[in-house]
Parts: C-alpha cells; structure tokens; sequence
C-alpha cells in the first residue's frame, strides 16, 4: 500500500477505556463493507444468506425506510475523472484510456441510522459509478480504514450478532464484542489502527481505500492483482479535529465545492506474487510498485433523497471489461447483500411515494 506517515504517539488507553471502545465498534464496523452474504446462500441453511444478514443490521440500526441498511448518512456528488496513461499498459478499461469519464459518488458515514451524528465514528466513505463512453461502469466503495476487520462474511455477521441488543436487558452484551475479538486473532491489524484512528474534519481532506483486492486484466489477457486508493489533495489543516456535531461534513463539503472542484489522485498499488488477494484483513507490506491512474474530480452536491446517486447501488462487482474481481468472499457476499438492501430501501421510497400521493387525492 502506499507508504504514509505514522499518527501521532498517543498514551496507552486503560483496559476500561479499551473495553468501552471495543464496545462501540460496532457502530464503527456495521458499515465497513455493507451487507455481506453468500450470493446461493438461500439454497443452503447452513450458509449466511443477505436476508439474515440485513435482518441483524436491521435490528442492531433500527429500520429507516427508504434509506440504505448501511452507509445511510450522505450525499450525492458530481464530476469527472481524468485519467493519465499509467494504468493502459495494465488494463484495457475505456476509464483508464479515454481523457475524461463522468462520475456520480456519495460519501457517507457507517452507521446504519441516518440521523447519527457525524463525530459518531472515525470512518468515512466514498462510493463512485464511472460511466464509460461504451456504456460499461465500474462501480466501488471505498472507506478510509486500511484493512477490514475479519475475512469472512460469517465472521462479520458473528460481529453484528455480538452488537445485538440482549432481549433480557434491550442492551448489547458488553463483554460479546471483546469476546469476539478475542477469538479472531485475524482482526489484529484493524484493532492497531482504530485505537489511534481519529476522524477528519471533512470527507475532502480522507484517503478512501479499496480494501478488498481485484485484477487488472490487459488486452493480451495479462493479469494484475491490485487495490487501490483515492488519496486527496486538499489536506487538514494542522492539528484540525472533527468537530462536535451532527451534521458538520456535508456542510464543509458544500462550502468547500462553492470556491472550486476538490481532487483526489486514483493510486493503484499492484500486488507482488505472494501478496494475500482472498484476505481483506490482511495489509499488504509497503514498497509496492504504485500507478498514479489520474485524477477524481469532484464539482457540486446534490441531497441524497433526490440526487442521482439516491437510486444507485454501489455493487463492488460491477465492473467494465479489464477490471475483475478477485476470489476474496466479501466481495461476493457485498454484492449479494447491497442487492438485497437495494430491493427495500427502493420498494419503501415506491410505497412512501404511492401513499403520499393517494393522500392527495
């Protein structure tokens, strides 16, 4: 991946103020990756299916109706990428060839209740459809963590089931979560960075990272395992935190686009041959070879409830001709369970649409 500074030396945190922070992860993690589940997983009841798990985001979040099961706090955004000549060579993707190609993102928060504030997590996230002058799209989410927390979509749901609420107390357990993480040894890494992880104080100023692997495949048929990041240009001013707050982000954006576009470069850091592509929990060591793709080009916001990127799902798995999806598990189970997400949220806003209507009548 590409290198970066070290954050900032902090104290040692208690084993009480670690228990607590343990704790609340997961508000942090319900959306890390969204909604994961077996693609056949309904033809087998012993495997995760994306009902079972949309149901316990569902019942750890609440039911927002018409808002995404995870990532249900954004907004939309508008603009372009340019692209330079670094990845042609590696893949055969129209985005990496032609100058210029229209995008449509969103940025959001984690947790699955749209009305959280926005210093509730340290995490954010971009999501973008790159619409291709051939009508191909290659969709993807990215967040700002580096690796994601387990490498499984049953350990993820086991996760959600140890933030569950208690039917005894209405609570979650508060022993369920360090438990959890206490038998998945794999979850290492993301506990070393969340510990140090502190939020930005605006979604322009975040580094967004692919975290699950995928190839870049050429047109003599070469493949290349990747991730990628966008990295920005703008940066936080020293020593800025994100303030307290429920809705600080979406304001900073706004104000930001109104004195011009915001830029973030595409970073594409190819795999070396023993590097894990199945394993998302798993970084890979520094001293990639990494491509500077080009350039994201961000120009306006629109509200989430009515922009163009309301009716989008940010499936991970579509992808045009010279990108392919690896063999890592959460990409499958993401794509399953955004589908199933997908199929709520749009038949809510249909039927809230429909009974507005017939009360006017």
């Amino acid at each position: 991946m590409v290198d970066r500074s070290s954050p900032p030396t902090r104290p040692p945190l208690s084993a009480a103020s670690l228990t607590l922070r343990l704790t609340g992860i997961a508000v942090v993690v319900a959306a890390l990756a969204g909604a994961f589940a077996y693609v056949n997983g309904t033809l087998d009841p012993q495997r995760l299916t994306p009902k079972a798990l949309i149901n316990v985001l569902e019942k750890n979040n609440g039911v927002h109706p018409g808002f995404r099961r995870n990532h249900a706090k954004g907004v939309c955004v508008i603009g372009y990428f340019e692209s330079t000549a670094e990845a042609r060579s590696y893949s055969s993707a129209q985005v990496f060839s032609d100058a210029k190609t229209p995008v449509v993102g969103r940025f959001a928060l984690p947790p699955g209740n749209p009305y959280a504030p926005d210093s509730a997590v340290p995490i954010r996230s971009m999501a973008l459809r790159f619409t291709q002058a051939n009508g191909q799209q290659w969709r993807t989410g990215m967040n700002s963590m580096p690796v994601f927390p387990v490498g499984t979509p049953e350990a993820f749901y086991q996760l959600q089931q140890a933030q569950s609420p208690d039917p005894a107390t209405g609570k979650p357990n508060p022993a369920a979560v360090p438990a959890f993480f206490g038998a998945h040894p794999e979850s290492a890494p993301f506990l070393a960075w969340i510990k140090t992880a502190k939020p930005s104080a605006s979604y322009a100023t975040e580094t967004y990272n692919s975290v699950n692997a995928f190839y870049l495949v050429n047109a003599a048929g070469q493949r290349q395992a990747v991730r990628w990041n966008m990295v920005p240009v703008a940066q936080d001013a020293a020593g800025a935190t994100a303030p307290e707050g429920s809705d600080f982000l979406e304001k900073d954006l706004v104000q930001r686009l109104s004195a011009g576009p915001l830029r973030w470069q595409l970073q594409i850091t190819l795999a070396n041959p023993e590097d894990p592509v199945n394993d998302a929990s798993k970084a890979w060591p520094s001293g990639r070879k990494v491509l500077n793709a080009g350039t994201l080009v961000l120009e306006r916001t629109q509200p989430q409830l009515n922009g163009e990127c309301r009716d989008i799902n940010y499936d991970p798995l579509v992808l045009p001709s010279g990108i392919e999806g690896s063999d890592d598990p959460l990409l499958a189970a993401r794509s399953a369970g955004y589908a199933n997400s997908y199929l709520r949220r749009t038949s809510e806003v249909s039927q809230l649409s429909a009974a507005k209507q017939e009360a006017q009548q």
